[in-house]
């Protein structure tokens, strides 16, 4: 399996960038996929997920502001995030693939780079 980000960037406050994570060797439709980040100098944190039965999870950070989603013809999950702010800034991960008894992912992406500016 192999996830690859794209999309981050920098971008003032109140301005909006769309993520996109490509899949290989594993099917978007599976469900049971996330966006995670991690702001600098803190820990990892799922900001929104699809479960294997296509429901959606949010953090409250991020509630309201970003919506995740799946392309089924590019095989992509896509996370649009609007009204960013100073504290979104982070590394933004994309991962697949849920063990059976334990959270988490099996697969992970490398990261992009996301940076809100006031």
């Amino acid at each position: 399996v192999q996830l690859v980000e794209s999309g981050g960037g920098s971008v003032q406050a109140g301005g909006s960038l769309r993520l996109s994570c490509a899949a290989s060797g594993y099917a978007v439709i599976s469900g049971c996929m996330g966006w995670i980040r991690q702001p600098p100098g803190k820990e990892r944190e799922e900001i929104a997920s699809i479960d294997v039965d296509g429901r959606l999870t949010y953090a409250d950070s991020v509630t309201g502001r970003f919506t995740i989603s799946q392309d089924f013809a590019k095989n992509t999950l896509d996370l649009q995030m609007d009204s960013l702010k100073p504290s979104d800034t982070a590394i933004y991960y994309c991962a697949a693939g849920c063990y059976l008894n334990s959270p988490g992912y099996r697969s992970w992406g490398q990261g992009t780079q996301v940076t809100v500016s006031s």
